[in-house]
């Protein structure tokens, strides 16, 4: 399980010309390691994930999931690796109000409550399994939120500025969480974030400025 981009450009239109978003970017992140992506905003980071996700495809290069080159992959394939091989952690949580925490769960995978229940204590809501949303602090969502996108066991965890809306504490506490399931469940995590306090449990620091990826 690992997560290859390799020399990928990608640029958008703007007026007259072309605005490049990400310039001969090169990643490589193995299986069981939180790779950090920092960086301003409008530095690329966004662009970067969704390259990675899958959703947006580059100009140039070449993005290989789980030792799959995505590039030749038909729009249908390229949605079942995102169903089962690629695990998103999106900034806000966007839980549906009306399910439990194991439902959100659930959604992924509807028969395997077993599943859901096991995640959720991993992510220290085994008591909490049947609250819904509004019951539910922030951290509590978010850690919501990341035990849906492992709900599948992907090869790959992409996590956009997932404490973004906590205090440092419970912002250290979600990186501690990731970091730890990353190596438990053997992905291949980028972790995206502008906020440079939380980063010493990650295994690699890159930065990101128009669009170049450099060593932190």
């Amino acid at each position: 399980m690992s997560l290859t981009l390799k020399s990928i450009t990608l640029t958008y239109p703007d007026g007259d010309g072309r605005l490049t978003a990400l310039d001969e970017v090169d990643l490589h992140v193995p299986r069981r390691t939180t790779t950090a992506v920092i960086g301003p905003s409008g530095s690329g980071k966004s662009s970067l994930l969704a390259v990675a996700a899958t959703l947006v495809t580059p100009d140039d290069g070449t993005v290989t999931v789980d030792g799959t080159p995505t590039r030749s992959l038909t729009k249908s394939e390229l949605s079942e690796m995102r169903r089962h091989r690629i695990g998103i952690v999106f900034q806000q949580p966007n839980l549906l109000p009306a399910l439990t925490a194991a439902e959100q769960l659930q959604v992924m995978a509807p028969r395997n409550r077993h599943k859901a229940l096991d995640l959720l204590e991993k992510v220290g809501l085994a008591d909490q399994a049947e609250r819904r949303p509004h019951q539910l602090s922030g951290g509590q969502r978010q850690r919501v939120n990341i035990a849906r996108a492992l709900m599948n066991e992907p090869a790959v965890l992409l996590v956009d500025e997932p404490t973004s809306a906590l205090d440092h504490e419970r912002g250290a506490a979600i990186i501690d969480l990731i970091t730890t399931l990353t190596r438990e469940q053997q992905t291949a995590t980028v972790l995206v974030t502008h906020d440079r306090s939380h980063l010493t449990e990650a295994d690699a620091v890159v930065t990101i400025h128009d669009g170049r990826l450099r060593p932190a």
